[in-house]
């Protein structure tokens, strides 16, 4: 087990010009796990790769514990990698599978078998271990790839994508199984996923990247609490985060016919018009016809809670998208109009400008404060 330090790694790919991974840095604790996550082409794949030693760095480090692994060869580096499609040799039986790399080695067969069973046993495999792959479902063989990264006792598992090929039932489950077993082990770990939801759920911590810039490298609850900018606010959470552009006024950003407080600091920093953020959750139905005026497109009911998606002009020339979480047996009908009040202390202000966050901290500004009208 060990640390594992992005030192400002860079990765720019011949004949391009634009970093795909650009001055990456990222100290992993020993035992942690560190989920990195973004859209496609965002730099997290290859941020992995970089680590294993199938990429090229270019410029910066990366060390494994106290030692420098930039120039070192994959198999010198004690890791282990689960790729996204499994990689199994479909010719051997789940035990050869599983201690493939072992034999390769020189490790005695003795050993060999007791570190594939242990790991068995781990993973409910004790019984498909004469099997080949083809006789196996997917969560099985996803399995089989994790027995084969563990039998190595690597100091750092890297998994990319995993659990992509599943299907969502099984996806569930076995982020669950995946995020136990780490913690059992005490192995550090770096995952890649594209979904958002798998990365606030299994991670300790998670890194956001966009265009290969990390933009924020948190816990899950801080990210989802305290977004460093637009592009983080927007990527995280299901649904997405609602995000108006809105002028400011005096005192306070106006919304529709209403100004929400804003504190004299964050109203310098902002400009003439601030992006504001609120979650779905955030949104509270008005019965007094106060608050946002949201005309109802479509309700999309999930049983316990429903979400409400429509369309409010705030005040301005044109429609703004707005969602919102109600209860699930209390559901407006499509084409009428609901007011909303945002949570005051669940707002989030970003600048219009830039995209960064803006705090709203200050002895003058109301501690919870609802929408003045």
């Amino acid at each position: 087990m060990a640390t594992v330090t992005y030192d400002k790694a860079t990765r720019v790919y011949p004949g391009s010009e634009v970093a795909s991974v650009d001055s990456l840095d990222i100290a992993v604790e020993d035992g942690e796990f560190l989920v990195f996550v973004g859209p496609s082409g965002c730099g997290k794949s290859t941020s992995l790769r970089m680590l294993a030693g199938l990429e090229e760095i270019n410029s910066g480090r990366i060390l494994i514990g106290d030692r420098d692994v930039t120039n070192l060869s994959p198999k010198d580096r004690d890791v282990a990698m689960v790729f996204q499609n499994y990689a199994l040799y479909p010719h051997m039986s789940v035990a050869d599978n599983m201690g493939f790399a072992l034999k390769i080695a020189g490790t005695p067969k003795a050993e060999i078998r007791t570190r594939v069973e242990e790991a068995a046993k781990i993973l409910d495999l004790t019984e498909y271990l004469d099997r080949k792959p083809a006789k196996l479902s997917g969560g099985q063989r996803q399995r089989v790839a994790m027995g084969r990264a563990i039998v190595r006792q690597p100091q750092v598992f890297l998994m990319d994508e995993p659990l992509s090929n599943l299907d969502a039932k099984l996806r569930v489950q076995t982020r669950t199984q995946i995020a136990s077993l780490q913690r059992r082990l005490g192995v550090t770990t770096v995952y890649v996923t594209h979904d958002q939801v798998e990365a606030m759920t299994m991670g300790d911590r998670v890194a956001v990247l966009k265009d290969g810039v990390l933009q924020q490298c948190d816990s899950p609850r801080n990210m989802y609490d305290r977004p460093n900018n637009v592009f983080v606010a927007g990527f995280i959470g299901s649904p997405a985060m609602n995000l108006l552009e809105l002028p400011v006024a005096d005192g306070g950003v106006k919304l529709g016919q209403s100004i929400y407080p804003v504190s004299r600091d964050a109203l310098s920093a902002a400009g003439s018009s601030v992006t504001l953020g609120v979650r779905p959750e955030d949104l509270v139905p008005n019965s007094n016809g106060e608050g946002i005026p949201v005309e109802v497109d479509v309700v999309e009911e999930l049983g316990a809670d429903a979400y409400v998606y429509g369309r409010t002009n705030a005040g301005r020339d044109d429609d703004l998208q707005i969602v919102a979480r109600v209860d699930g047996r209390r559901v407006p009908d499509k084409g009428t109009t609901v007011h909303f009040t945002p949570k005051g202390d669940h707002i989030h202000l970003f600048s219009a400008e830039s995209g960064e966050r803006i705090d709203n901290e200050s002895p003058n500004t109301v501690s919870a404060p609802s929408l003045q009208q």
